[in-house]
């Protein structure tokens, strides 16, 4: 049996970032979205019963419907989980929810089987939003405080390397399909099983490890309403931490920024800049392998300088994305490779801010047992900001008829941020 701080339990915990970011980097960014647009382009699809000219607009829909609800759900099941000390089995559960969802897209064929697509895209973002959300309250149960820097980054960089390999592998594939004697359709589908397998087959490393009920609770029957009460009490403790409450608040401020970037970074290249499918491509591959870069180096920066310096060094450099890419437009020579350098830069605080948000939050955590409460407020925070961010910007577009305008605006969120991290209070670990 492991205990905390635990370097082996550490490592098993991290590994399911390996297993899981599969999912983000290849069906969320990749390889899904590309294969969605091609088998939909022109098309009119059908869809419980309605007629949708623009296909897109349906697929963006279904994941805005899965992030509400795992926001609707993360906060009742974490109090449940806690509650029960059941997080493992929570997480076990929207960990095969997630993968088998993922494999069950290759039986998306073409527009006649639409529906297929729409749903299980729906239960895998389910299925792997709602799972980071008891992995992530696993953090302070595994790593001691001043431990969680280089363990929350050693997730971040086991999943970036992890999706890049998979990534490849599945390009190579879809690239070169008359290798394998199969189609570029057939070659798409295998990789959906392939992130499937990857998923749920890794994910066991993490399960074999992680500790159950290690406050050893023994629930009573009608655990369900005292998960509801679990909640209710762990909504009111966070009123009594004002630094934590702030800290959310500058966290909901940035994600807007992040999560937008993240989510449209591709659209953005393709639709304002007109970059070929293969430059984006390489611009997603070379975000992530900077990422493992920046993860690294701003957890040691942390170390020396503190978390909220380092937060507030990753902040600075977002905001000089969002001004570098509201200069770039299409007529630009060689618009492309600025483009490059732009994705370099945002993958060397891509898994710095992230690795650093998470790992703040954890260490301004009050001394609890319900880790997975509180990170479930952490994981609707950023819900919200997703679909807060990617309204304004769609927004703006609309309005102004120019992305750049969009991706200006984001700099105000995160000047926003800067400003009440830099006005939080010294605590022991978070300088």
């Amino acid at each position: 049996m492991y205990k905390i701080g635990d370097k082996k339990l550490i490592n098993a915990w991290a590994f399911y970032d390996w297993a899981n970011s599969v999912y983000s980097l290849v069906i969320s960014t990749a390889i899904f979205p590309l294969y969605y647009s091609t088998l939909t382009q022109e098309k009119t699809v059908l869809f419980l019963g309605t007629e949708w000219k623009h296909p897109n607009s349906l697929y963006s829909y279904a994941l805005s419907f899965s992030f509400l609800i795992v926001a609707f759900i993360s906060p009742i099941l974490s109090g449940v989980a806690d509650y029960t000390g059941n997080k493992k089995k929570f997480m076990q559960f929207f960990c095969w929810l997630g993968g088998l969802s993922v494999m069950s897209l290759y039986f998306f064929k073409d527009v006649s089987t639409i529906w297929i697509g729409i749903v299980f895209t729906i239960l895998a973002s389910i299925g792997f939003w709602a799972s980071l959300v008891f992995y992530n309250a696993y953090l302070p149960e595994v790593a001691f405080p001043e431990q969680q820097d280089r363990a929350s980054a050693k997730g971040f960089i086991y999943g970036y390397v992890g999706s890049v390999l998979l990534l490849i592998m599945c390009l190579i594939l879809i690239l070169k399909p008359t290798t394998f004697g199969i189609t570029t359709n057939l070659a798409s589908r295998i990789s959906f099983v392939m992130v499937g397998l990857w998923w749920i087959g890794f994910a066991q490393i993490t399960f074999k490890r992680l500790p159950n009920n290690i406050y050893n609770k023994k629930p009573d029957n009608d655990y369900i309403w005292k998960g509801f009460k679990e909640l209710k009490t762990v909504l009111k403790e966070m009123y009594n931490y004002p630094t934590l409450k702030r800290f959310l608040i500058a966290f909901f401020l940035l994600s807007i920024g992040v999560q937008t970037i993240i989510l449209l970074a591709t659209i953005f290249g393709s639709n304002e800049l007109e970059l070929a499918s293969t430059d984006l491509i390489i611009t997603v591959l070379l975000i992530q392998l900077v990422a493992i870069v920046g993860a690294y180096l701003f957890s040691r920066l942390s170390e020396k300088k503190g978390n909220i310096y380092a937060l507030k060094v990753t902040i600075f450099i977002w905001m000089l994305i969002c001004f570098c890419a509201f200069m770039l437009h299409k007529n630009i020579p060689n618009v492309a490779v600025y483009f490059y350098g732009l994705g370099a830069i945002l993958g060397l605080v891509l898994g710095a801010i992230q690795s650093l948000t998470r790992s703040t939050y954890s260490k301004l955590l009050p001394k609890t047992e319900d880790h997975a409460t509180y990170f479930s407020f952490y994981d609707v925070t950023e819900k919200i900001a997703i679909v807060l961010g990617t309204s304004i910007y769609g927004l703006l577009y609309a309005i102004t008829d120019s992305m750049q305008w969009s991706v200006l605006s984001l700099a105000v969120f995160f000047l926003a941020a800067f400003i009440i991290l830099n006005s939080l209070p010294k605590t022991k670990y978070v300088q």
